[in-house]
């Protein structure tokens, strides 16, 4: 008997639909997987049966045949479990394969029985969504996540056993368990940040316009400190962003157990990374750390330790918003729109400037050519972070995260609308075009810019760059023209280079 049941696979942050065809025909006791799935697939067969039979169903002795269309499609992951076993009870006649018919199924099974957690199932809900499928089964721990996509009807369940009385219409499934909250107890407040006062207005400009920014100085300045308190600031993230996040977070395991993620990913890794996992690879692709903050903060702490070869990986994922990553012809598209936190000493030492320093020329000259110059002109501010006074660590806060974010809340919002009609979702993301169309100057601030550029201070990139940061200065200020003063603070932060970084 032939039975058809609809699951998922995943490709990059996207699903595809999979058609598991189950035939148990007469002969000798056999199981075998085809359709180009992976270790995990193949071992499903060893998984399905021990959990049938813990489960009190009859697992047929004869010759079963599992194949996963389409064939060409490489399987990965134990989320395929679910559906073998449904097209084997339907199969075998113990339950009706006709209740399979507009029903998708998704989840690994424990050897007892039991429903795991499987990873992407909020795009398994959009895949199903859009194949027009009106039922999902998933195990309980995925249920809320399942459950924020509108059009599907989500049934949870813990076990096999109520899965099978599901698909007979004995019940109607389990109740998911309380969502876990997402926020955190703790975030760090600009209120802990003395002295100070132009960094953190770099940080507001960033947090508005979503802007790259670099933070160099001696080391115990406060880089690590005002660096960590930027998602303190940065505005709330819009239902459709906070979709986004949700499925790169589950279908990189992350995500388990929550529905909506509700704060910017703030993504901090170690600066022994690899190119891929920075920027995402692997046999069966998986986002890297640059797809895990997208629509947040990513920090690289100590830039200069970074493996010039990871570094240089995430050119193009600052340019374009998005890394391919190709394996076995196919390619998987994951996203990158996150704004870029860099943290350095101007020197090995740290004290460059200083009669403190130590470093011969030649340590300065292999410093510098650690941090690429196409790598730093896609930084929009360049930031040289002082060590503050004593007069500074003993006089209060000069603000908290709460009024920083009203205010980059407020220019978002006159982001949002001004470009309400393009792909962009702040001045950040403003194509060449959108500059022209919303950043227009009157002669003089003209003339200052071409001053600079012709000196040779700006490359094309820089300049188009600075009149992103001059639109974000104008937004804060709550302006709807970009005057001289907007473009030279822009100029300010581009060109006040910090010591012995891009010279």
């Amino acid at each position: 008997m032939l039975a058809h049941v609809t699951t998922f696979a995943l490709r990059g942050i996207e699903s595809l639909r999979v058609a598991v065809e189950v035939d148990i025909r007469p002969g000798l006791p056999a199981f075998a997987i085809v359709g180009l799935g992976d270790k995990a697939v193949r071992e499903a067969r060893e998984r399905v049966r021990a959990a049938l039979q813990n489960s009190g169903f009859e697992f047929p002795q004869r010759r079963i045949v599992v194949n996963l269309a389409p064939a060409h499609v490489r399987k990965a992951g134990a989320g395929f479990d679910l559906a073998i076993a449904c097209g084997v009870l339907a199969a075998s006649g113990q339950v009706p394969g006709e209740a399979l018919e507009d029903v998708a199924v998704s989840g690994e099974l424990s050897l007892g029985g039991e429903l795991r957690s499987c990873r992407g199932t909020l795009a398994i809900a959009e895949g199903a969504a859009r194949a027009g499928v009106s039922r999902l089964v998933v195990p309980l721990a995925n249920a809320t996540e399942a459950a924020l996509v509108p059009g599907v009807e989500v049934s949870a369940a813990g076990s096999i056993a109520v899965v099978a009385e599901i698909l007979r219409g004995e019940r109607a499934g389990e109740d998911p368990p309380p969502q876990l909250d997402d926020a955190p107890e703790d975030e760090p407040d600009l209120i802990d940040v003395r002295g100070h006062a132009g960094p953190m207005r770099a940080l507001v400009i960033a947090a508005a316009g979503g802007h790259n920014l670099l933070l160099s100085g001696p080391p115990g300045t406060g880089k690590t400190m005002l660096a960590r308190r930027l998602p303190s600031i940065l505005p709330s993230l819009t239902r459709a962003e906070a979709i986004e996040v949700t499925r790169i977070h589950s279908v990189a395991g992350f995500h388990t157990g929550r529905g909506l993620v509700g704060r910017r990913p703030f993504r901090a890794p170690h600066h022994t990374i690899s190119p891929s996992g920075l920027v995402g690879g692997g046999a069966v692709p998986v986002p890297g750390e640059a797809s895990l903050a997208h629509k947040g903060v990513l920090f690289l702490d100590e830039l200069s330790e970074f493996n010039r070869n990871a570094l240089e990986a995430l050119r193009q994922p600052l340019e374009d918003g998005r890394v391919v990553v190709v394996r076995g012809q196919r390619a998987a598209v994951f996203p990158t729109r996150f704004v870029l936190v860099a943290a350095t000493n101007p020197c090995p030492c740290g004290y460059a400037g200083t009669q403190r320093c130590r470093c011969t020329d030649a340590d300065h000259a292999r410093h510098r050519r650690r941090l690429s110059g196409p790598l730093l002109d896609r930084i929009d501010l360049l930031v040289d972070v002082r060590r503050p006074s004593a007069a500074d660590l003993a006089a209060s806060a000069l603000t908290t995260s709460a009024a920083a974010r009203d205010a980059a809340e407020a220019a978002r919002e006159r982001q949002r609308a001004r470009l309400a009609r393009s792909l962009a979702d702040c001045n950040a993301e403003m194509t060449p075009g959108l500059v022209r169309e919303h950043v227009r100057l009157d002669p003089p601030t003209t003339a200052l810019l071409r001053t600079a550029y012709e000196a040779g201070r700006l490359s094309a990139r820089g300049h188009h760059r600075v009149l992103k940061v001059a639109r974000t200065v104008a937004d804060l200020a709550a302006r709807e023209a970009v005057e001289i003063d907007d473009v030279r603070a822009a100029l300010g932060w581009r060109l006040d280079e910090p010591t012995e970084i891009a010279a």
